[in-house]
Order: C-alpha cells, then structure tokens, then sequence
C-alpha cells in the first residue's frame, strides 16, 4: 500500500447498530485522491437513483484525502458528501480545523453512515476501535458544547469532534457539520442528513501514524514548500479572509442589498465593517492543523449591544458580505454575533444571510408584515431584527421556521410572487461573489454538481504551460482554460488540500511533488488532469442518474444582469447563457441541452459502469 493514506475505510449501520471495516484497493485512492472523489465513486456505486435525502438510504460520509494530515502544506481538509437535502443534487462540504488529520490518526480514512438510528447516537473512534454511544444527553446542546463536554470525557490529548447543533437536528435545510467551534462543512445541508440519522457527533482520538513513502523526504519538501509560498500568504496572515471584503464591496462583487444594489452607493460605510476594523476586534489568529498561514481568528468578548464571548471566531469574507452589504448592515458586533450563533446552532452563514436578505425584502415589499415576523421590523440595515429573525430560524419559530428551510422553500410557501426574491440556483443560496465579475462563478454556480458554490470556480494555479492564453474579461475562450482549472481543483479538494495553500503555490507541480512524495506514485500533470476529469464526471453522473439538467436550474434574473443595473461597476452588464455555458460543457464533452456526460468521455476514463448505468435504455 502507498503512503498517504491508512487504507481502511469504516461503515456504520445504523439502523442495525452494525460496524464494518473495508479495505479498498490502492487503485481506488490513486483514481480518485479521497475526498469527494472517493465519496462519489463509493456513492455512485452503492445508492439508488431516487432516494430521500433525509431518508435510511441516504449515505453520510466523512471522507479525507491523500494528503490529509501528512507533511504536505495546507493538508487540514475533509470533505462531508451525500445526496443534498437542500437541492436534490450530489451533495459535499469541504471543512478545515483538525477534524480531518484526527479522522486518519484514529485509524480510518473515511467513516459512512447508513440508516437511521432510533435514537440520538454518537460515533467515538478510538486508536482504531469503533463503538456508537448513547447521546440522549447531548441532544439539544449547541456545537460548542457538544465539542467541550466530549473532548473532556476523552481528552483532553488527541481528540477531535465533528457535531451537529440544533439547527442539524431540527432538519433545517441549510444546516452544517462544525468542527474546531468555527470551522464548517457549511453548504448542501449535510448538517440535516446528519440530524436526520440522530448521529450528533463523531469523537476522533488517536496518535496513529500515517504512512508516508519517505519520511525524509516529505519533510525535507515541506521546509522547501514553505518557503516558496507566495502572493497573498502575507494579506491572509495579517487579516484573513476579511482582507477582500472592501475590494469586493467596491468592484461591486459583494451581494448589496439582496443582490438588488451596488455596496458603495446603498452602504456608503461599507468600509466599517472591513479588514481592519475587524482585525481591531480579534483576540488572537488561529490556524487549521499546522497551517502556516493561520488566516482565522479569535474575537475578544463583546462589549457593545451584543454578548459574544471571548473566543467568538471571525467572520470570514462570506459572513460579513452576506451579513453585512447583502442585508445593508454596517454593525460589525451584530455580524460577529451572527457568526456565533451560526456557528453554536450549526447554520451556513452564506445560506442563513440570504434567507434574512430575502425576508426584508418581503418585507419591504409588503408580501410580509410584522404580523408575519412576531414584531420584528425587517428593514435593511435593522440589525437587532437582522439577530432577532436568525434566532428565530435556529428555534424554528414563526417566520424562521420557513427560513430555516432556505429561500427556496420559503419561497413557495410564501407565495404572491416572493419567488423572485429568492436568491438561490437548485436551492442553495448564491454565494457572495457576483458572476458578472469574477466570470469563472459564471460557469461555476450553474455547471458544478453542487450549484451556487464559490470554492468550485476553476481557474486556480496550474503546471506551466498547462493553460492556454485567453481573453480573462471575456467568456470567448474560457471553456478549455475552465474545464483545465476545474479538474485541477477537484483533485486539491478531493486530496485535502486547502484552496488558499495551493492558490499560494508558485505553480501547480508543488501538488503534484506533494502527491508523489507521499504516496510513492509517479502521478504527472497529465494524469492528475485525468484525474480531475473523473471525479469532475462522477459527480455530474450521480446528478444525471437523478434525472437532473444544470441548463434548467433556476437562475434568479439579478445574477444574469436582467434587466442590467443601472449603477455601480456592473451597469449594463447581462450574462447569455448559451455563451457563459456551451464552450465548457464542449470542453468536458457534455451534452449542450442535457449536460450529460458523452459515453465515451466516461469509457475514456475508466468510468465503464457510469457508462452503462446512463446509457442503459
């Protein structure tokens, strides 16, 4: 067996209470680097078509990569995968903290759950041992703790928790997996499948090794790798993600307003709730598992109108754009005590923002009234009801129970007319970074097997000479360079790689020196575009099997630029579909109307039973 990985992968039934160890073969890593590479291999092959996503047959994985918790720098990642709860589509989370190392130092590679338990459990996995244990004390507890309470019962060394808070189990729709009191496995709702299988967590302890092809070597790489990083390593360290939100604000790629403003014109103090203000707030960074950037932090206790303790994490770029610009709220305490209680309930900041944004505008537009809201004004900008609805959503009371279920769902039980205020494309929410600008989330929020994701959009750092030049204002051309860049990004997410490290590498062979050095193989940028290409087609694959068509997604007319604005650096801009779309789906050999993956793309790589299961008839 290669190094890199343990080579044992738990499965946990839990309807029956039964554990089973598996032990994949080495070619299985190699072709699909963990992460939800693997999940989706393993999904593909082991779920029907049709299934409910809150239903037993429903499989929850946690699932690393090959470079997870190994020397490679930036190697802190897991990813949670299933059938998403929130869009009917495959479903993944990509999360850092330490949870993921912790999952192969206890002994396993990737831990999936079938079934539904018939009362609230939790997985401890120990050194290697693995026994489901009663949680009837912990139901009801928020992340943080869950985390303390079990990190002092099997602590307080080596031990690391992945849990679900109220929002999860309550099956919210926009719930999400925490670790590290801050770290989250946040979009396609997989904090409901969670709740839905009564598991409340997963305690991870252990010191185990993981096997590397050489020792020396792999350290001897990263000492080199940590000097080479480059670009925006120094802007993360000193504010983090934080650090774009003007610059985003200004070019008008920040949600304003519901997606319905420009930042600048609507919030003209846009910048109090920028970089340095809140790096003025912050107690001290903090860093994912041996992360030379640290690009997190820790807040200092609130002191203003709201109680947040010390210890609060920081509000990344997406929380205080979806927060903050999106609803016109310039508080920076409200934000930061909006990503607490995210974060203590398990809520995905991006999807929980819109659903306010969403509901202020009804409210602005009369389709809701104080009745609706228990009182509360939902005007822009009113953060005490911005904090009053989002409590309401983690209880699921009045308004916030319809909210807690995402814009969508919201949506249609609302009615008279409040869909065109839903920002969302299949459900999930939009991110905050507007296609218009950044042109790769163009392709990305629609074309991606997870819709509406802002990780997923393509054009990162890549071996020289990889990428053909082309035109980056304009969509003539993009296809080819897309599709390079997307398969290379499926490979980092799925190997465990965290996107800021490698966007820091000077090119992309640092990954692939990363791969070889740990694992002993002798990938090339080549295969790793092969590889990229098949996970990139399996998960488009379990889509096509659900009967679903990325060309018939729901895409709100703001995000298109119909009609264009008037204002602000995007006025008069509007997106065509067949030009942001049909040179990418040429590009991956998918059907133009379908987005059906060829049969002989799939048979070309290797995928000969993905084939078959589409072109059955």
């Amino acid at each position: 067996m290669a190094g890199g990985f343990i080579g044992k992968i738990l499965w946990v039934d839990l309807t029956n209470k039964k554990i089973t160890v598996e032990k994949p073969e080495e070619k299985l890593y190699r072709e699909f680097q963990g992460g939800y590479g693997l999940g989706a291999r393993i999904l593909f092959d082991r779920m029907a078509p049709g299934v409910d996503p809150l239903g037993p047959d429903n499989i929850l994985g946690m699932v690393t990569g090959v470079l997870t918790g190994t020397e490679a720098v930036g190697s802190s990642r897991y990813v949670m995968v299933g059938k998403s709860p929130l869009t009917g589509t495959w479903g993944d989370a990509n999360s850092g903290g330490d949870a993921g190392p912790y999952l192969k130092f206890a002994g396993y590679d990737a831990v999936f759950f079938t079934g539904i338990s018939k009362n609230p459990v939790y997985l401890l996995i120990d050194n290697g041992k693995a026994d489901l244990k009663d949680a009837a004390t912990l139901w009801g507890k928020d992340t943080f703790e869950t985390e303390d309470i079990l990190k002092e019962q099997y602590g307080p060394k080596n031990v690391e928790v992945v849990c679900i808070g109220p929002s999860g189990e309550s099956l919210s729709l926009i719930a999400a997996v925490m670790n590290n009191k801050g770290r989250a496995a946040g979009r396609s709702g997989l904090g409901a499948v969670m709740g839905s299988k009564k598991v409340k967590a997963i305690v991870l302890k252990g010191d185990l090794r993981i096997p590397v092809a050489d020792d020396a070597k792999a350290k001897e790489m990263r000492k080199r790798h940590l000097k080479e990083l480059t670009g925006h390593v120094e802007m993360l360290k000193k504010w983090g993600t934080p650090a774009i939100f003007t610059f985003c604000a200004e070019s008008d790629d920040a949600p304003a307003k519901n997606w319905d403003g420009v930042a600048v014109i609507d919030m003209p103090d846009y910048a109090d709730i920028g970089a340095d203000p809140v790096v003025e707030k912050q107690e001290r960074r903090y860093g994912c598992w041996r992360c030379p950037i640290a690009c997190g932090g820790h807040m200092k206790a609130g002191t203003g109108e709201y109680d947040y303790g010390e210890g609060a994490a920081k509000p990344e770029y997406e929380t205080l754009a979806m927060f903050g610009s999106n609803l016109l709220n310039s508080n920076l305490d409200s934000i930061i005590k909006a990503n607490d209680i995210c974060n203590r309930c398990g809520l995905d900041t991006i999807s929980a923002g819109a659903a306010i944004a969403f509901a202020i505008e009804c409210y602005e537009k009369g389709i809701i009234t104080k009745d609706d809201t228990d009182g509360l004004e939902m005007t822009w900008g009113n953060h005490g009801s911005i904090i009053g609805m989002l409590e309401k959503m983690t209880r699921r009371e009045g308004l916030g129970n319809l909210l807690a279920d995402g814009v969508k769902v919201a949506a249609d039980k609302i009615g008279r007319g409040s869909d065109q205020y839903a920002m969302h494309i299949q459900g999930q929410e939009i991110p905050a970074h507007d296609p218009k600008v950044g042109l790769a989330f163009a392709i990305a929020y629609v074309l991606d097997p997870t819709p509406a994701r802002h990780c997923q959009g393509g054009e990162g750092p890549l071996p020289p000479g990889v990428t053909p030049e082309y035109d980056h204002t304009s969509f003539k051309g993009r296809g080819l360079p897309h599709k390079i860049g997307k398969c290379y990004t499926d490979v980092f997410n799925a190997a465990g790689l965290c996107m800021f490290v490698v966007g820091a590498y000077p090119h992309g062979d640092h990954m692939v020196e990363a791969i070889n050095t740990i694992t002993g193989w002798d990938v090339t940028p080549e295969e790793i575009q092969k590889t990229g290409e098949r996970i990139l087609n399996i998960r488009q694959a379990f889509n096509i099997r659900e009967g679903l068509n990325a060309r018939k997604f729901h895409v709100p007319d703001r995000i298109m630029g119909r009609p264009p604005k008037t204002k602000g650096p995007n006025a008069g801009v509007t997106l065509v579909e067949d030009e942001v779309y049909n040179e990418f789906l040429t590009a991956m050999d998918w059907d133009l109307k379908t987005t059906k993956p060829s049969r002989e793309k799939l048979l070309e790589l290797g995928l000969n039973d993905v084939a078959d299961a589409l072109y059955s008839e």
